[in-house]
């Protein structure tokens, strides 16, 4: 009784909702239901304010922010850029040259699905063997591997670097440099607007969302979650198909 006591006066203080994208604030078609925007509108007008944090980087992320008329701060990349506003960029956090150079060869040498994103380009694939790495800002590097074994190798491999280790789905590893999480970028965004991580509700579905969930007051991780994001949250809503994000926000504004 104490701990659901505790819990609903946690919900009362919420002042931000931070919301991861993939898995959770869109559905299967990459869409934002008319549901979810309801709520959205509902906390908004609650004064709370909703924050984006997600594992893409700014540009993909304005037209969402554009269909929801967001202005707050949003969290890009794991955590690797914080932004201000629409375009504002107020903190950056790269890799070093010899961390990518790493990481790329990591990716030739198992023949690995890879991807990597610096500021203003993407790569999939695709980065020529001749490239100056060193003329790249490099934010996150991310590879595809659906053989288990061979994904539990790279891990070990990866541990053995500084370097944060993540997903955005059961079969990809998400690397950013080490300290560079959503939680930890959250905290800052907290600090900016005057309150601590107690007064924030975090909503995400896989391994990269786990930092906000723990570290925020009320954490919440989707009916679709992966099984170690539901065993970090104080409480798991509906699916990302079943406007899991309306139903979390409904649970705090029922408690204001």
């Amino acid at each position: 009784m104490k701990e659901r006591e505790r819990m609903m006066a946690v919900k009362r203080e919420i002042r931000l909702i931070a919301l991861d994208m993939d898995g959770t604030l869109l559905n299967h078609n990459q869409e934002i239901t008319e549901e979810n925007k309801k709520a959205i509108k509902r906390a908004k007008e609650s004064d709370i304010q909703i924050v984006i944090s997600t594992g893409r980087p700014f540009q993909q992320i304005e037209r969402y922010m554009d269909e929801l008329n967001l202005s707050s701060f949003s969290v890009t990349i794991n955590g690797s850029e914080i932004w201000e506003g629409r375009g504002k960029l107020i903190e950056q956090h790269l890799f070093r040259k010899e961390q990518i150079e790493r990481l790329w060869k990591l990716a030739n040498i198992h023949n690995l699905t890879y991807w990597a994103i610096t500021e203003g380009e993407i790569f999939h694939n695709n980065i020529p063997h001749h490239v100056d790495l060193s003329k790249y800002k490099w934010l996150k590097f991310g590879f595809d591997i659906h053989d288990t074994n061979l994904r539990n190798m790279i891990i070990e491999e990866l541990r053995k670097d500084d370097l944060e280790v993540t997903n955005s789905s059961p079969t990809n590893l998400e690397i950013n440099p080490l300290g560079i999480n959503k939680g930890a970028a959250l905290e800052k965004v907290c600090d900016r607007l005057g309150f601590t991580m107690d007064h924030v509700m975090a909503v995400g579905d896989s391994l990269n969302d786990i930092s906000m969930i723990k570290k925020a007051g009320f954490g919440v991780a989707m009916g679709n979650a992966q099984d170690t994001v539901k065993n970090a949250a104080d409480w798991t809503t509906a699916t990302n198909e079943e406007n899991g994000v309306a139903k979390a926000i409904y649970e705090v504004l029922g408690s204001c």
